[in-house]
């Protein structure tokens, strides 16, 4: 392959042996016939990413970036997209022939998307379950999507000033409830839960008799307990695949120049590859 042509990406963070990206850039590369392009997965901490990127060479298009690595990157940029700089948190470096590290931020758009692929325009209210920098995005989603008022449920005082803060900086009422309450929030219209595998669990026994819409932005384990009794109450569920294909699409189109993505390959690779996995 000649080396001018041969254009690479790839997925940074830790843990990422789970991550899906992989499956959805190359079945987007396929589908866009962009035989010279790979896309690959790092392990790398906070400590290892100053490193790695001073070490990219000029066949480098973009990068996707996880936990923890979307607020530590932020430093290290050239400049950063209004979005990101509003939620302070990248995940998306798109790098210029030049060099030049331009972060953005799919997850907030990729969650509007996904919530409006599946008929949710407005909602009168909603609740998000944990704080970091998932939930300061869901809080920038729901700035476009929410009437009223936004209960954010949270582990300590500190973690709800932040919250608070992103309400105030975002333009969305936010309000506070310690997580020992967090049973409460699954009686809003909509439920954001942000938080790691296994978090929820606990709340899946208190699940309403008719539940509005969650959406968890985990994809493994899945169905999260969570996710799975919300669904046997009749609510609808949204899952970490459709925030994930829908922010990789961007990234993709971000990375390529190419537009539109193949959302309907991104999402059939995307599904193919969970379902391949040991259960």
């Amino acid at each position: 392959m000649n080396r001018r042509t041969h254009r690479r990406a790839a997925v940074l963070g830790s843990p990422i042996t789970h991550s899906l990206s992989p499956a959805l850039h190359r079945a987007a590369y396929t589908a866009l016939g962009l035989t010279g392009w790979s896309y690959d997965r790092f392990e790398l901490t906070e400590d290892g990413l100053p490193g790695f990127l001073g070490g990219l060479g000029p066949e480098w298009a973009g990068l996707s970036l996880t936990m923890p690595l979307k607020r530590a990157v932020i430093p290290l940029l050239d400049g950063i997209g209004e979005t990101a700089a509003a939620v302070e948190a990248v995940n998306t470096v798109v790098l210029g022939p030049d060099g030049h590290r331009r972060g953005e931020n799919t997850d907030v758009p990729g969650m509007v998307a996904a919530l409006r692929e599946r008929g949710v325009d407005r909602v009168p209210a909603a609740a998000v379950l944990g704080a970091g920098a998932t939930a300061s995005s869901a809080i920038a989603a729901l700035a476009q999507l929410c009437d009223g008022e936004v209960t954010a449920y949270v582990r300590g005082p500190e973690r709800a000033a932040e919250m608070r803060g992103w309400g105030e900086r975002l333009g969305v009422p936010v309000t506070t409830a310690p997580w020992d309450e967090a049973a409460r929030a699954l009686g809003a219209p909509l439920v954001i839960a942000t938080t790691p595998a296994g978090s929820t669990d606990p709340l899946a026994a208190a699940v309403p008799p008719r539940p509005g819409i969650l959406f968890d932005v985990l994809y493994e384990p899945w169905p999260t307990p969570l996710a799975a009794a919300w669904s046997a109450r009749g609510g609808r569920v949204l899952g970490g695949l459709d925030l994930l294909v829908h922010q990789a699409v961007l990234q993709v189109e971000a990375m390529t120049g190419r537009a539109p993505a193949p959302l309907a390959e991104m999402r059939a690779a995307g599904e193919a590859a969970l379902a391949a996995r040991p259960v």
